[in-house]
């Protein structure tokens, strides 16, 4: 059951900046998160904006330099369902369908999903954990089968979105309104990492919402992929998983864009493992140095370090199948 809370539907994007005003105000988009947050005590709110009347915030459109804008508010249905996205960038389209069961991609939203919760069963449970304002992360001397094998500090959660990857890989942006006006923010600064501050999982400002994200005009030659592994295929968070922006030439990877889901507190681009596709054939040695690369930093905890040999094979399994053929 949830603590009694005021709920306003502004018609704009200008009113719901001045709603986020009131003291205790948050953002309610599909929901999907939100509701399970209150629910589960997760924290506490006094008034929900609705963003669901707000004319613009949904959609897919083109933009004149080839690339696309997506609508906060689009479903994620819609954007696995999109013939041109699905065309231009298959990768986002398929995390896009990988995400959670059919009911809640019918509710879920691509602003949303960039901007929830963890998935962490200390954040979500009865504990003062240090990401809630407590006392140290609980998952360290705990179960943390799930949690992260890469840029673990002090809070060792793994970032729970299977779009954040994919539009990272694809270099596109966020464009965010709030009280200062509007700024563009890279998808790959979005999150913030437990080292700079283990309470927030985002850059967003009070008042600050997402209204849409650009995505840059695929290069010649691109090959786009996601691939996300989960104990139960139907409808769980990954465990592992990878999205890949590679641009070929014939067989030789020109330029390479390698991120990792479940695998950090945000998700993890591996520049490492770019490095060595970058200029050369996407041949068995190359391939197999990129997956030992990519996981050549991790740090297991007591019980996830199945987690290594699960990304190497992934990604190997993946960057073969992006060989020419």
């Amino acid at each position: 059951m949830t603590t009694p809370f005021s709920y306003v539907r502004p018609r704009s994007v200008a009113d719901v900046i001045s709603s986020l005003e009131a003291e205790g105000a948050t953002i309610h988009a599909g929901g999907t998160d939100l509701l399970g947050c209150l629910r589960d005590g997760v924290y506490a709110v006094d008034t929900v904006v609705s963003l669901g009347d707000v004319e613009g915030l949904a959609g897919v459109r083109e933009l004149k330099d080839g690339g696309l804008a997506v609508g906060a508010m689009t479903t994620i249905t819609d954007l696995a369902g999109h013939a041109t996205v699905a065309g231009r960038y298959p990768g986002l389209a398929q995390a896009a369908a990988a995400v959670a069961s059919p009911q809640l991609r019918h509710q879920g939203t691509v602003g949303g999903n960039l901007c929830q919760k963890p998935r962490c069963w200390y954040y979500r449970g009865d504990f003062p954990c240090l990401r809630k304002g407590g006392y140290k992360c609980f998952a360290v001397n705990g179960e943390n089968q799930h949690h992260a094998i890469l840029g673990g500090a002090q809070c060792f959660i793994v970032h729970p979105s299977d779009l954040a990857p994919a539009l990272m890989a694809l270099d596109a942006a966020a464009i965010i309104d709030g009280p200062a006006g509007t700024r563009r923010v890279a998808v790959a600064d979005l999150h913030v990492a437990p080292a700079e501050d283990p309470t927030r999982e985002t850059v967003l400002e009070p008042g600050e919402v997402i209204t849409e994200v650009r995505i840059p005009a695929p290069p010649a030659g691109l090959y786009n992929s996601y691939r996300k592994i989960r104990t139960r295929r139907s409808w769980d968070f990954a465990i592992a998983g990878c999205a890949l922006a590679l641009t070929l030439d014939g067989d030789t990877v020109r330029q390479a864009r390698v991120v990792l889901a479940a695998a950090a507190p945000v998700p993890w681009r591996s520049t490492a493992a770019e490095d060595v596709l970058r200029g050369n054939p996407l041949d068995d040695a190359h391939i197999r140095d990129a997956a030992e690369t990519a996981m050549a930093d991790a740090v297991p905890m007591t019980h996830n370090a199945y987690k290594v040999p699960l990304f190497k094979g992934m990604l190997i399994e993946e960057l073969a199948k992006a060989r020419p053929r």
